[in-house]
């Protein structure tokens, strides 16, 4: 288990974590998401144990992970951007890996090395951006970390590799019960990957929360009415975000249809649709309740 208490780090004058606290189960997949900037990279180098915070602590098994070797050894974190040395191949850095890793796994990395199309002694440097990552990550699932922690995993990979990506962490998931928290911007990815999201904002934890539970708790809704209802209408049905063409409303409801649609039906509506909303509009429309949306910045 993951236990993050009370986290501040700072950049000079900019906060990048401010007083996060969250935890994380064993053997579950969470995904974290925010805005540009919002701390994501930040808080994964903490959890990685990369930065040590200024304030709050990150506990891995009940273990402080800063400048801790044995947990260390058990948590693999690929970064935005995997360093790699000019010279390193997937055959040398193997060779430096089973000294430093206890579990490493030797059959493991054979057989990735044989699934996804890198040769084991080219240069990594010399590849692309997406054949980086398949190398990064042939080499964190051969160390068999209980703890595997990923930054934009998925940008710069075809779909094919995705979804051989996606199987193998689900795999390793359910095989090893180990647990993976992945930052990034690709929504569908991540809600077809995660049981639970996190979404953070200026370094803040606005919500977080089961997939599937996020889901339930909003909805869009597009109505249209004979005799449009006052401003304080909306307020009680708990809208969040609405957008008006005359008497036609698509709206965000926070709630479920139990709780809303007897009251919308109350005004006698011509028309009523309401339809669950994906991972995307959802981030948007919890942003937008934060001040973070198109309008704002232009």
């Amino acid at each position: 288990m993951i236990e993050v208490n009370h986290i501040t780090k700072r950049f000079g004058k900019v906060t990048a974590v401010d007083d996060f606290t969250l935890d994380i189960n064993r053997g579950s997949v969470l995904g974290i998401v925010g805005s540009n900037g919002g701390g994501k990279s930040t808080l994964l180098r903490i959890l990685s144990g990369v930065f040590d915070a200024d304030s709050g602590e990150v506990k891995i098994n009940g273990q402080n992970i800063y400048n801790n070797p044995s947990v260390k050894g058990e948590c693999f974190f690929i970064p935005d951007f995997p360093y790699f040395s000019n010279s390193a191949t997937l055959e040398n850095t193997a060779y430096l890996y089973r000294s430093l890793y206890p579990n490493w796994n030797e059959n493991a990395f054979r057989q990735f090395c044989s699934v996804f199309p890198i040769d084991p002694d080219a240069k990594i440097i010399d590849m692309s951006k997406g054949m980086q990552r398949q190398a990064a990550l042939i080499l964190a699932i051969s160390t068999c970390p209980r703890y595997l922690l990923l930054d934009e995993i998925f940008d710069g990979l075809d779909p094919v590799v995705r979804r051989l990506v996606k199987k193998i962490l689900i795999d390793n998931v359910s095989a090893n019960d180990m647990t993976v928290v992945i930052a990034s911007h690709n929504l569908r990815e991540l809600e077809e990957l995660c049981d639970r999201i996190c979404l953070i904002h200026k370094g803040k934890l606005l919500l977080e929360r089961e997939i599937d539970e996020i889901k339930l708790g909003l909805r869009k809704v597009q109505v249209a009415f004979t005799e449009v209802p006052d401003n304080s209408f909306f307020e009680e049905i708990n809208v969040i975000n609405l957008w008006r063409n005359g008497n036609i409303f698509n709206l965000t409801i926070r709630g479920t249809e139990d709780e809303f649609m007897p009251k919308l039906e109350e005004c006698k509506p011509l028309y009523i649709s309401a339809v669950p909303m994906t991972l995307e509009e959802i981030f948007i429309s919890e942003m937008g309740a934060a001040g973070y949306d198109a309008e704002n910045i232009i």
